[in-house]
């Protein structure tokens, strides 16, 4: 967690968008340049962090760690694209669609249910009419 002072000065980093009390969103530019110096200069995740102007004490290890994991990753199966555009919400919000998907698919099931036995009946009650 940030505190507002942490935040202010993280805002003036050029390398962040935006910054909240939880989380950091990187400029596209420097997870490109983190990317390269990791792979072609070797640099570690804290060297290439505080290299961009990042203290170290705030940000902690894991944090520097993680996010350039996820970056190598994403870099690693989808190429440099996947790093300049915005993916947010995706695994977590897929899996939230596939939970709205299904309870969609069981209303719908129970939906055409109720509705074939109101055809029956309303059949049944036409067989009556006519006898």
């Amino acid at each position: 967690m940030f505190n507002e002072e942490q935040i202010v000065e993280l805002r003036k980093n050029k390398n962040v968008l935006r910054c909240s009390a939880k989380s950091i969103t990187y400029s596209q530019a420097f997870k490109l340049r983190a990317i390269k110096q990791y792979f072609e200069e070797g640099m570690a995740p804290n060297q290439i962090f505080e290299e961009a102007g990042f203290k170290l004490d705030w940000m902690g290890e894991y944090r520097t760690r993680t996010s350039l994991k996820r970056w190598r990753d994403k870099y690693k199966l989808y190429g440099q694209t996947s790093l300049t555009k915005e993916n947010r919400g995706g695994p977590g919000r897929r899996k939230k669609a596939a939970k709205d998907d299904k309870s969609k698919i069981e209303y719908l099931e129970t939906k055409i249910a109720y509705l074939e036995a109101e055809n029956d009946f309303l059949a049944k009650l036409r067989g009556l009419k006519r006898k």
